[in-house]
């Protein structure tokens, strides 16, 4: 009835205005004592369902969902008033020509300020002087008016230096390519801040024009590759990668080889020892001797370790750091060869770190190729530094316990150990003794 009242532009009675709560009907209603229906005999459950529910609302003309719960309240139109919109005009603060523009607001909001003028972003270009650009910015290549018109288009586009190359008159000012456009406007600013700033500026603006032409001169020639190119380079990666295969079993198999020599040669060794000892048994005691000199230190890596001090031995027989040689089929930098192979364990890495510190030495030195071998190798001398420190302590503790046993079982004698051994000075301590000292020791 409203709306054919407004069609007939009869007068109507007044309605308080239609608004967001009486939309959704969030007001709090009285609790009714809901009157349950029962359906008629014969008619189904789903045509009852269209003529009546809970509420005793009319069937809606479009599918709606009044269950309560997540789902949102189905909308509650009576005869109130809708709010008010009128075509209002406003201006946008980042143009600067006094355009004004129009849209639609309600008419009880308040004119604010262009909501879409806070993302109008603008660069701060510098400027120059007369006196600053024949002081400080001339060349040969670049004249004022090509400088002037540069610095128009980084001002006019937001340095968008494709689009300035676009842009660029080529009838007035010459062909430029977008390296020429960046090389002189990073030059011109990179000048302008040293002269202003007195040369305190941290921030220097540096182009490497030509680095870049080639860079791209290389993408291209990558990009213009035909198929058959393409194809005859991964069959080459293909054969390399065959090739190392069978590099690395190669290796394999002669390290095997190597095994195999070795055990047999300490069996003919054996062997000839037990022959030796059948022909003269006399000269056993003699011959064990001899046979003990010489044969010192292949027994002490081929017989079982059992004492602590012979675990300290081989573990610093086997002390320092192998770094592996990237050579590598594709592009790396050199600072990888300074990188800590993956066998090095968090405790020797823990105390390679504490060393360099008590050195007072840089852990991350710039990569240069002397540096990185130097870097390398003392790395390597610190944590053998570390490991015959270790061996040391524990060569003299085992010494200590030795000679409190020989006391004990041999009461009144007392076991002369040169002070060298017990109490060495702190240089051999330090630099001055290796696996083969300690294994003389033992």
């Amino acid at each position: 009835m409203a709306d054919v009242r407004d069609i007939l532009e009869l007068e109507r009675p007044v309605t308080p205005e239609l608004t967001k709560e009486s939309l959704l009907n969030t007001k709090k209603r009285p609790v009714e004592r809901k009157i349950v229906s029962k359906r008629p005999e014969g008619m189904h459950r789903e045509v009852f369902a269209l003529l009546y529910n809970d509420n005793k609302d009319a069937p809606p003309l479009l599918p709606t969902d009044t269950v309560s719960g997540y789902k949102k309240t189905k909308a509650r139109l009576g005869m109130k008033k809708v709010r008010r919109w009128e075509w209002a005009p406003f201006v946008n603060p980042a143009r600067t020509d006094g355009a004004v523009f129009h849209h639609w607001k309600r008419a009880s909001d308040e004119q604010k300020e262009y909501p879409f003028a806070k993302f109008n972003k603008q660069l701060d270009i510098p400027t120059y002087t007369l006196n600053e650009y024949n002081a400080h910015l001339k060349t040969t290549k670049w004249t004022k008016q090509q400088t002037d018109h540069l610095f128009d288009l980084a001002k006019r586009f937001d340095v968008r230096f494709i689009i300035m190359c676009d842009r660029w008159e080529r009838a007035n000012y010459g062909i430029k390519s977008v390296e020429d456009l960046k090389e002189r406007y990073y030059e011109v600013l990179g000048i302008l801040n040293k002269v202003r700033n007195n040369g305190t500026e941290k921030k220097m603006y540096v182009f490497d024009a030509e680095h870049e032409r080639r860079r791209k001169e290389q993408l291209k020639k990558l990009f213009d590759r035909t198929p058959k190119q393409v194809e005859e380079e991964q069959q080459l990666l293909n054969e390399l990668k065959k090739i190392e295969a069978r590099k690395k079993e190669r290796e394999r198999k002669t390290q095997d080889l190597q095994k195999l020599i070795s055990q047999a040669d300490q069996q003919q060794t054996e062997h000839h020892q037990k022959e030796q000892q059948q022909q003269h048994p006399q000269h056993q005691g003699t011959a064990n001797k001899k046979q003990d000199k010489k044969l010192n230190k292949k027994k002490i890596q081929q017989q079982p370790r059992t004492s602590k001090v012979d675990s300290v031995v081989s573990a610093v027989e086997s002390a320092g750091i192998k770094f592996t040689d990237l050579r590598g089929t594709g592009v790396s930098l050199r600072s990888q060869k300074m990188k800590l192979p993956a066998n090095v364990g968090q405790k020797k890495a823990k105390a390679l770190e504490q060393a360099l510190q008590e050195f007072k030495v840089d852990p991350n030195p710039p990569p240069i190729e002397e540096i990185c071998v130097a870097f390398n190798e003392l790395r390597s001398d610190m944590v053998l530094l570390c490991e015959l420190r270790t061996a040391l302590a524990t060569c003299n503790f085992e010494l200590e316990s030795l000679k409190h046993q020989y006391e004990a079982l041999c009461p009144g004698k007392t076991l002369n150990i040169p002070a060298a051994l017990v109490n060495p000075p702190e240089e051999e301590s330090s630099s001055g003794i290796d696996g083969n000292d300690i294994a003389a020791m033992i």
